[in-house]
């Protein structure tokens, strides 16, 4: 069955259009060029409840793929990694698998 990681980033406030444009400009270019794309569900920002915040989910076959994921575009030198890290107040990562009932992307 297959891993899914949610990651959530608090954004600093004000820092919202910053970030996105960052993930626009360069990032998501990055991750595409790099053949990661296929592992992202999606990415979200929160209307409501805790705001300030960049979701996304990465879906993995498993754990070692995963790995082999993160390893591979943090590796990467354009990757604008100390950029987003700036404009984070901080991350919450939570591995999930699906239910053995109910439709699962």
């Amino acid at each position: 069955m297959p891993l899914y990681e949610r990651r959530t980033y608090q954004v600093r406030v004000g820092q919202m259009p910053e970030l996105t444009a960052l993930y626009r400009e360069k990032a998501w270019p990055v991750i595409q060029a790099a053949g990661l794309a296929k592992h992202c569900v999606g990415y979200f920002i929160t209307d409501t409840g805790a705001l300030h915040q960049l979701v996304h989910i990465w879906r993995f076959e498993d754990d070692a793929e995963r790995r082999n994921f993160w390893e591979k575009l943090l590796g990467i030198d354009a990757f604008p990694l100390v950029e987003i890290r700036s404009l984070l107040v901080s991350q919450e990562n939570q591995l999930m698998r699906g239910a053995d009932w109910g439709p699962v992307v």
